[in-house]
């Protein structure tokens, strides 16, 4: 168990955000992690607040943390062939994210290849229901495995009781700091069906030749477009798409699109359609624009950058800047 005080959490964000702690903990295994959250139950202890983090790839700092920050170094990935030619993967919840999408595409295990190179950790693909053309976390998860901080007890919770639903889960609001997720098990395919009509996938393997792309292929060209589009953030602070693609009823879609006969749109429901965020900030000129030190990135206006030494109080500006525009237009 790693235990520091007075923690500088830069290392631990992908914006960058310099801002320290005054306690973090990381545990390697579930037997620490169990240890450390007995002593949540002391009679006498230091750690409140508590905020759990993964890769700090969907954090904003705006100020230091009072109090104790626990992250999860948890690793490990197993595999169970099933019957009915799944594949039940359990997986560590400090396990990088990317890492287990390689590690499943090459040994055959299928599902996941669209979310490739969606940066941060396994616990966090839980919590925030991560996706990427086309595909979302809920599709492929089958339970998630927790301590209760509470208690501490460890559980197994089904996806059903995760209730997913866009970038949503109960982790994310009824559950918040409830839980401290150990590991999470998915359920892949040992048959490749691949998914290509989301974004300019299909497109981008049509230059290269290829028909019929193996998942190998399909996952390179979906990293190839990720990189072409999101910066690094070890070169220029970032947490990838900062905004939500806002959903719409069909009155407020057709409303709009008579204004604009060329506005993207996926229907996600019946009588809901989902329009691009990105399409929309672009409409309004933020692409490519500061404001102090951040900015939006300008191959990608959901990307928000810090352009060095950007407080989190900036980026928060710069947010509610695009944010009130965007609704005006």
């Amino acid at each position: 168990m790693r235990d520091e005080r007075n923690y500088s959490l830069k290392e631990h964000n992908t914006f960058g955000i310099d801002a320290r702690c005054r306690r973090y903990v990381e545990v390697a295994s579930v037997e620490e992690a169990l240890s450390f959250v007995k002593s949540l139950t002391e009679p006498v202890h230091c750690d409140s607040p508590l905020l759990i983090v993964g890769g700090g790839s969907n954090l904003l700092l705006t100020a230091d943390y009072p109090g104790t920050v626990l992250r999860s170094a948890i690793g490990g990935i197993s595999f169970s062939l099933q019957a009915d030619d799944s594949v039940l993967v359990e997986a560590g919840s400090g396990v990088e994210w990317d890492k287990l999408v390689a590690v499943c595409v090459k040994k055959g295990c299928h599902g996941m290849e669209n979310l490739s190179l969606i940066p941060g950790d396994v616990g966090a693909s839980a919590v925030q229901n991560i996706g990427a053309y086309g595909v979302e976390a809920c599709d492929l998860i089958v339970s998630v495995k927790a301590i209760e901080l509470r208690t501490g007890r460890q559980v197994e919770i089904s996806a059903d009781e995760c209730q997913y639903a866009y970038r949503h889960s109960r982790f994310k609001t009824e559950w918040k700091g409830r839980y401290f997720i150990t590991s999470v098990v998915y359920r892949l395919s040992t048959v490749f069906k691949p998914r290509l009509d989301y974004g300019n996938i299909r497109e981008q393997l049509q230059r290269q030749g290829i028909t019929e792309p193996t998942a190998q292929q399909l996952r390179d060209v979906i990293v190839a477009i990720r990189q072409d589009k999101l910066p690094d953030h070890h070169v220029m602070g970032n947490a990838g798409s900062f905004f939500m693609n806002p959903v719409v009823d069909s009155e407020k879609f057709r409303e709009l699109s008579a204004l604009y006969p060329l506005m993207p749109h996926y229907t996600v429901g019946e009588g809901r359609e989902k329009i691009p965020a990105a399409w929309l900030i672009d409409q309004c000129g933020w692409k490519g624009r500061t404001m102090g030190r951040a900015g939006v990135y300008v191959k990608q206006p959901l990307v928000l950058v810090n352009l060095g030494g950007a407080s989190g109080s900036e980026v928060v500006a710069l947010c509610q800047a695009i944010c009130d525009d965007v609704w005006q237009r």
